[in-house]
């Protein structure tokens, strides 16, 4: 089970309570759900650093407490978003496999728009990856995590190039480009100010490039 390093949780100002103020319990009010989506949006909106337990708090109108009803800590906290996250994101791959249909060409341009749907209607799941993926330059433990998801979607994507390819190798190839793109046009869209046609050039110029062009030209013999 993924471990997050304790010295990534952020440092907390507490103020020591006084006499006068009562305690609030309000744990149950709040569901763990809710403080994992309030981390994610956090994230989003200032990157890991953001993360603050304290900031949370005020943002859900509670006191820390509630906090740690259901969290012992900062680094549960970030451990239990990034695991919540991969597990999203595996089963975004799982049922898009299970959209496949007989036309494999059909399906492949159907994955480059689900690639993209990240730069687009989710721009919010774009930037959180983003974040996580400067978090993992400098962490060992969540590098392993965006490894295994890397793997995982490079993989569905050799799937369905090799539904178009007798050669398991070009597949594997295109794949590994194709997501190399697709990572490349995360950084592009998530500039401020970029025109909101750059998403249709981009899926254009990969369609063409990376899956037309690729494709046998009438007259010529498919490789084995």
């Amino acid at each position: 089970m993924l471990r997050i390093s304790r010295d990534l949780t952020l440092p907390q100002i507490l103020k020591p309570a006084t006499p006068a103020t009562p305690v609030v319990k309000d744990g149950p009010r709040l569901k763990r759900e809710d403080w994992l989506q309030a981390a994610f949006n956090a994230v989003v909106e200032g990157g890991v650093d953001n993360l603050k337990i304290l900031t949370l708090a005020e943002n859900l109108g509670v006191t820390r407490g509630s906090f740690y009803w259901h969290f012992a800590d900062h680094a549960e906290l970030l451990q239990a978003t990034l695991w919540g996250w991969k597990d999203q994101e595996i089963q975004r791959l799982l049922r898009i496999e299970g959209q496949q249909t007989p036309d494999p060409l059909a399906d492949m341009h159907m994955l480059l728009e689900e690639a993209l749907a990240h730069s687009g209607d989710e721009l919010e799941n774009m930037r959180f990856e983003l974040a996580v993926r400067g978090l993992g330059r400098r962490d060992a433990q969540v590098a392993t995590l965006l490894f295994e998801v890397d793997q995982a979607r490079t993989r569905l994507f050799a799937k369905h190039f090799s539904r178009l390819f007798q050669d398991p190798q070009k597949a594997a190839d295109l794949a590994a480009l194709f997501y190399l793109t697709i990572v490349g046009c995360f950084q592009a869209l998530s500039r401020p100010g970029v025109s909101s046609r750059s998403k249709d050039y981009f899926k254009s110029i990969i369609a063409t490039f990376l899956i037309q062009a690729q494709l046998p030209q009438p007259g010529t013999p498919s490789a084995h």
